[in-house]
């Protein structure tokens, strides 16, 4: 019988370069370098970017799809505005999926994977004294999405993903008001405990916990 194994290693596929332009373009969106007030083009960030306007382009119609950017008429393209009914929509439904999340991984977390958690807290308090408040957000995000990536539910990672880029449009906001990132690090490491004591319950009560007391943030 032939063999399948040829003793190949995977080649490393060059970024595009739209992939190049979405990341850079998501990056300063996400980073708040660019607010929902103004108004800019596929030409200007070409040109910002020393590009071709045809990457760019598909590069923004991919975040139009992510809902990140809307399209103005003959104007051009701005940063969604997230409304207080969008926020309430966002934590319904990342309060539904995160809970159910981390009950069902409360029972089979490893140590590895709660290494892992405490190395993100770790970073975030590092962020936190730095005043690095991009960082601290980034690692929120990392925080979150790890516990889908630990059950290996690919289609749900990709929802949440989305649903957390949303909230970062006004995350910033939320964790400059006094103390919150204090507050968020303690609520995570709340989180982290009572999934180390293998209690499914007190695990989806600290997280409903803490998604509720960011939607405030952000609402209030």
């Amino acid at each position: 019988m032939a063999s399948t194994k040829f003793n190949l290693k995977p080649i490393d596929k060059p970024s595009t370069t739209k992939e190049m332009a979405y990341n850079e373009i998501k990056h300063v969106i996400l980073s708040g370098y660019i607010s929902s007030e103004e108004i800019f083009t596929e030409v200007k960030l070409a040109e910002l970017l020393n590009t071709s306007r045809t990457p760019v382009r598909e590069a923004l119609q991919d975040l139009i799809k992510e809902g990140l950017i809307v399209s103005i008429p003959r104007k051009g393209m701005t940063v969604r505005k997230v409304t207080e009914s969008e926020i309430e929509q966002i934590f319904l439904l990342r309060t539904s999926i995160e809970t159910k999340m981390i009950r069902k991984l409360a029972e089979i977390i490893t140590s590895e994977q709660l290494k892992i958690l405490k190395n993100i807290c770790k970073q975030q308090k590092e962020a936190m004294l730095a005043n690095d408040d991009i960082a601290f957000i980034k690692l929120d995000q990392l925080f979150h999405i790890s516990f889908v990536k630990f059950v290996d539910f690919e289609l749900i990672e990709q929802v949440l993903l989305n649903l957390h880029n949303l909230s970062q449009l006004i995350g910033l906001r939320a964790i400059k008001k006094s103390n919150r990132m204090n507050e968020v690090l303690e609520e995570h490491l709340t989180i982290i405990s009572c999934m180390e004591s293998r209690d499914e319950e007190k695990s989806g009560e600290a997280m409903i916990l803490h998604l509720n007391k960011t939607k405030q943030s952000l609402i209030i």
